[in-house]
C-alpha cells in the first residue's frame, strides 16, 4: 500500500464489477493466512449471479474496495445492505424487536459476512504487508462512514477471526460470542488413530454407529474436482431443497449456484454421497480450505439410522485426515456433535450500533451473554469423549 492519500475507497454494488484477481489477492493471499473458499471472488460472485444473494432476496451488495493507483486492492470487505436477519446464524431478532418497540428502525442494516455461511474467518480482508493493520483500520472507518451515509441502524461483522474481533473491540465495536463444534486433527494418520484417544465406551459407540449407518448395503462416495457432474448436483439439490423447505420454508441457494461453483471451484468442493441399490439416497456438501474442511449442507430421501452422522461428521474426519487438514468446522449448533469428537469452540462477532441508548442496552446484554457462552463451553468441555481431558485442546 502506498501513500494513504492515493488510495480510493469505493462501494461496489456487485461482485461482477470487482477484479477477481485483485479481490483474491486480499481475501486468500496465501502465506500465513489460510485459504478460505467462502471469501473467494468465485464463491461470492456465484451467490450473486445465481440469484441467491441479491437485493431481491434482501442481500444488496455494498462491497468496500480500497483501490491503489495501479488498480490493485489494498483491502476489501464483503458487505450487504439487509432488510431482514435471515441466513446469518448470529441471531439479532430480539435486538430488532426491542428497537422497533422503542420507536426506532432496526432495518436496514449492514451485514459483513458470507451469506448463508456460518464459517469462521477474516472479514476485513487486507492485503498482507507492513500496512495491513492500517488498511484494516481504514476499512473499519469506511464501514462506519458507509453506515452513516446510508443512515442505517448498525453494522454487523459475524464469524470473525478472534484477532479481528479483538481489534474491533479496541475500536469501540460491541463484542459478541457464541459457540460451534469443531474437530481438531492431532496429527492422526487414520480414523483408528483418532478412535484410540477416545474413552473405551465412546470408541465402541462410534464404531457401532458407523457400522449401523452402512446397513442395507449403503456405500459412501467422495466426489470432488473433475468428477463432479451436473447429474450429481441435480441429485444433491433435491436433498438440499427438501431439507431447506423443512428448516426455513424455502431454500436460500438456487440450483444455478451449484452449477456455477462446479465450474469455478470444483477442487474446493466435496460431495459425500450415500448410495443404496445404485441410487443416491443422501449427501453432504463440504468446502475445502487450505487447512480446514467446512461442512455445509445435508439432505436425504431415505432415513437410515446414523447415516447423517456418517456423512456429515465421520466422513468429514476421514477426509480431513486423508488431506492432512487441521480442522473440521461442522456448521452451526448441534451439541450432539460433542460425542462424535467435535469440541465446543468460541465464535466471534462485532457490532457497531449508531443509536447511543440502544447501544448501551445491547452492551449490557452482551456482557452477560459472553459470560453464559464461556460457562456453557466450559461445561460442555467436561463431557468431551477423550480419555485425556487435555486431548484436542
Amino acid at each position: 500500500m502506498g501513500d494513504a492519500e492515493q488510495v480510493v475507497m469505493k462501494v461496489i454494488p456487485r461482485m461482477a464489477d470487482v477484479s477477481a484477481v485483485a479481490w483474491d489477492a486480499c481475501a486468500n493471499p496465501g502465506g500465513d493466512i489460510p485459504d478460505n473458499p467462502f471469501l473467494s471472488h468465485a464463491f461470492l460472485s456465484a451467490l450473486e449471479q445465481s440469484g441467491s444473494a441479491t437485493p431481491q432476496t434482501g442481500w444488496a451488495p455494498h462491497h468496500l474496495v480500497l483501490e491503489e493507483p495501479d488498480g490493485s486492492y489494498a483491502g476489501v470487505v464483503p458487505i450487504y445492505l439487509k432488510n431482514h436477519s435471515r441466513g446469518e446464524y448470529v441471531f439479532d431478532h430480539g435486538w430488532a424487536d426491542a428497537l422497533e418497540r422503542a420507536g426506532g428502525n432496526y432495518y436496514p442494516k449492514l451485514q459483513v459476512s458470507v451469506p448463508f455461511t456460518p464459517a469462521t474467518g477474516r472479514r476485513l480482508l487486507a492485503r498482507p504487508g507492513i500496512f495491513q493493520e492500517q488498511t484494516e483500520d481504514q476499512l473499519t472507518t469506511g464501514m462506519v462512514e458507509l453506515a452513516r451515509q446510508l443512515d442505517v441502524s448498525s453494522v454487523h461483522l459475524t464469524f470473525l477471526s478472534k484477532k479481528q474481533w479483538s481489534r474491533l473491540g479496541e475500536l469501540g465495536f460491541l463484542q459478541r460470542t457464541d459457540q460451534q463444534f469443531h474437530w481438531l486433527n492431532d496429527r492422526y494418520e487414520t480414523f483408528e488413530d483418532f478412535l484410540a484417544v477416545l474413552t473405551s465406551r465412546k470408541r465402541k459407540n462410534l464404531r457401532k454407529e458407523r457400522e449401523r449407518a452402512l446397513d442395507n448395503d449403503i456405500e459412501i462416495e467422495w466426489i470432488t474436482g473433475a468428477d463432479l457432474t451436473e447429474a450429481h448436483w441435480d441429485v444433491f439439490y433435491g436433498f438440499y431443497t427438501d431439507t431447506g423447505m423443512r428448516k426455513w420454508g424455502s431454500p436460500y441457494l438456487t440450483r444455478s449456484f451449484f452449477s456455477m461453483i462446479n465450474k469455478t471451484m470444483p477442487d474446493q468442493t466435496l460431495l459425500v454421497m450415500a448410495k443404496r441399490e445404485g441410487r443416491y439416497v443422501a449427501g453432504a456438501l463440504n468446502f475445502i480450505g487450505s487447512d480446514t474442511l467446512f461442512g455445509r449442507n445435508w439432505g436425504c430421501v431415505e432415513d437410515h439410522p446414523f447415516l447423517h452422522f456418517e456423512c456429515c461428521y465421520y466422513q468429514a474426519i476421514d477426509f480431513a485426515i486423508s488431506r492432512g487438514l487441521k480442522k473440521v468446522e461442522a456448521g452451526a449448533q448441534g451439541a450432539h456433535k460433542l460425542a462424535r469428537g467435535y469440541l465446543p469452540a468460541h465464535t466471534y462477532s462485532a457490532h457497531y450500533i449508531s443509536n447511543p441508548s440502544f447501544r448501551e442496552a445491547v452492551e449490557r446484554y452482551l456482557d452477560q451473554e459472553r459470560d453464559h457462552v464461556d460457562h456453557d463451553i466450559a461445561a460442555l468441555s467436561e463431557h468431551a469423549p477423550f480419555k485425556n481431558s487435555n486431548d484436542q485442546r
